[in-house]
């Protein structure tokens, strides 16, 4: 089922001519609202440069001269990357939205010989297959179009496609059900975004997201969804845009490259704080109406919200897990 992504990043809808590409890459912190579409929150690092291609005959697919569309960049200053994230999380509580995660787009128009995603490994034949389908792309002008609503606002509908794409589709319909999938998540998931009719349709390739801290994490190919861009790339149905990664939950801060050196200030700390208070409202909240329906015993509110942090988490752990075991006792 497509969703929308407001206010997506450039790289993930890079465009080509035969006379040349956009080529760059975007880092994005990302929300999602209660109806599973995404939202832009917050720039770490955008940069999109085109790429014009040599003129002479039988170099017309090789870089010539660059120049530079657009940059913004956070991710080197600790500072500014502070202020970012601290403004990302209290614009999600604000506009009751969850912490998605980080985004990563990489566009290279596939000219390299190896995935610029780390995390991804593909055979050259491959990549080679996505080269060539990619300038078929740029020769038909295929790439997806930004779209606005009546609000003046710009989307782009996507859809993930895979055997385990509801690791990022996420299963639920209520803010409530994805604060309480996103809440202890690690691990990301990185792929091939693809344009089919108008839409960017991600394809993933592999990840090691856990949902539970006693989950084991494993990367694997997703060899089905391969074949699948390939018989579509050779009957001209799908075509590749970018590389993608998407790192989920709010544990995706850890990866960023300054993580260590601003991990420890006060703000950020306090924006965190904040967060996990809002988060678990929200999750105690669905317990708390499941327990209403199997008429489990809810009066432990005041005592709840009296723990510690560390200590909610448990209780939340250990409500979690009798929860699904009476409601699957009741169901019999």
């Amino acid at each position: 089922m497509p969703i929308e992504f407001y206010d997506p990043p450039l790289a993930i809808l890079a465009s080509g001519t035969k006379e040349g590409v956009e080529l760059g890459g975007s880092k994005l912190i990302v929300s999602i609202d209660a109806y599973h579409n995404l939202y832009s929150e917050g720039v770490v690092f955008s940069e999109l440069s085109w790429g014009a291609f040599y003129q002479e005959d039988g170099l017309e697919d090789q870089i010539d001269t660059f120049e530079t569309k657009e940059f913004d960049s956070v991710r080197e200053d600790p500072e500014a990357l502070i202020k970012t994230i601290i403004e990302s999380i209290y614009n999600i509580i604000n506009n009751e939205k969850i912490f998605y995660g980080i985004v990563d787009f990489e566009v290279d128009a596939f000219l390299n010989q190896n995935t610029i995603i780390p995390g991804l490994k593909l055979d050259y034949k491959i990549i080679n297959k996505l080269l060539d389908a990619h300038k078929k792309t740029r020769d038909a002008n295929l790439f997806p179009q930004i779209l606005s609503d009546a609000k003046g606002s710009h989307k782009i509908k996507i859809e993930f496609q895979g055997t385990k794409k509801h690791n990022l589709h996420l299963v639920g319909n209520k803010l409530e059900d994805f604060a309480d999938i996103l809440r202890m998540v690690k691990g990301f998931a990185t792929g091939i975004a693809c344009t089919s009719q108008g839409a960017a349709n991600l394809y993933i390739m592999s990840d090691n997201i856990i949902f539970k801290e006693d989950e084991l994490s494993e990367l694997y190919i997703d060899k089905d969804n391969l074949m699948i861009i390939e018989m579509g790339i050779e009957r001209e149905l799908l075509f590749p845009l970018s590389w993608f990664r998407i790192d989920l939950g709010i544990n995706s801060l850890e990866t960023l490259d300054l993580w260590d050196t601003i991990k420890d200030n006060p703000k950020l700390q306090k924006a965190l704080e904040y967060y996990d208070k809002y988060i678990t409202k929200l999750v105690f909240k669905k317990f708390q109406a499941v327990a209403s329906i199997e008429k489990i015993g809810t009066n432990v509110e005041d005592d709840f919200y009296n723990m510690t942090t560390s200590e909610r988490r448990i209780a939340l752990k250990d409500m979690a897990e009798a929860i699904r075991k009476l409601t699957e006792e009741y169901k019999k």
